[in-house]
């Protein structure tokens, strides 16, 4: 049976806010989970539930609304991975476009490449937008707020702060896997920055047996390759509770915090996070859920 699984990113979520970032889950998770239904397949269903919250300025920071670096520009990365084969697409650094997944897809599917960046990724738009339109009064006044805590720091040693990355990973009927991530970076990141959203195997991952999606810290993830490692923990016997357990404690290791979405082939989903909050949403054929969570820790649901 499908599931579909997403997140709008893990972090401190302001209590105002909270109304918009489910109203953004909820139609993203619509979004998918019609393609699911409909019988379509689970690279479908990610792409449409990431393209929603792109797509939604009010709540995520991806696409419309994305985080702005010190200079107060956007530049943002996704990543799209088929479990059927392993095969992925990615972006980074993209300025151009309302929808950097489906930049990811056109890499996937139009190039003999895996990672396009900065002029090259933006040259797969067929519809460029003036990079203005991705910016969003909110994500203005994030970094006001940004400078005015760091003063001088700004453009040295200010550490980024922030996360809103957007993330879906589907099992569809057929028994198919697939994940997709999508983010504005953090507030305040140096230009030229990625993260490890666009990166395979650390931020986004799927294969035959597991799909997951991350969010947070990027420099944390990357160094500990989350998505790979958590599923070759699975592949060697560890439970999904234990693989998300062991992801979370590698992040803080190598200095970070965050959280991630899996589903298991076996039609199990799973989240962990250790962050203040994380916003979430699932649906199954008998079950649906979307709530911003303050409760962290591992949640495996059968």
């Amino acid at each position: 049976m499908p599931t579909l699984i997403l997140h709008g990113g893990a972090g401190r979520i302001e209590e105002a806010r909270t109304g918009a970032y489910e109203r953004g889950l909820a139609a993203a998770l619509a979004a998918g989970w019609g393609v699911l239904e409909r019988g379509g397949e689970a690279l479908d269903a990610v792409v449409a539930a990431v393209q929603s919250m792109e797509a939604d300025p009010n709540a995520f920071n991806a696409g419309i609304g994305s985080s702005l670096t010190r200079d107060g520009t956007v530049e943002c990365d996704a990543c799209l991975v088929d479990g059927r084969d392993g095969s992925a697409g990615a972006v980074a650094l993209v300025t151009r476009s309302a929808s950097p997944i489906r930049l990811a897809r056109a890499v996937l599917e139009r190039t003999p490449h895996v990672l396009l960046a900065g002029v090259g990724a933006d040259a797969l738009e067929a519809d460029p937008v003036d990079p203005d339109t991705l910016v969003t009064p909110h994500a203005r006044a994030q970094l006001e707020r940004w400078r005015e805590r760091h003063g001088e720091a700004v453009g040295s040693a200010a550490e980024p702060t922030g996360s809103a990355t957007v993330g879906a990973v589907a099992l569809d009927a057929a028994g198919a896997l697939a994940a997709a991530t999508s983010t504005g970076g953090v507030i305040g990141q140096w230009p030229g920055r990625i993260g490890d959203a666009a990166v395979p195997g650390a931020g986004t991952y799927a294969d035959g047996a597991v799909g997951v999606s991350c969010t947070g810290k990027g420099e944390a993830f990357l160094r500990a390759v989350t998505g790979k490692a958590l599923a070759e923990r699975l592949a060697a016997g560890a439970t999904p509770g234990d693989a998300l357990a062991r992801a979370l404690a590698d992040v803080a290791a190598m200095g970070g915090s965050g959280g991630l979405i899996v589903a298991l082939a076996d039609g199990q989903l799973a989240w962990a996070f250790d962050t203040a909050h994380l916003a979430l949403a699932w649906r199954t054929a008998d079950a649906e859920h979307v709530s911003v969570t303050a409760e962290p820790g591992v949640t495996v649901r059968p």
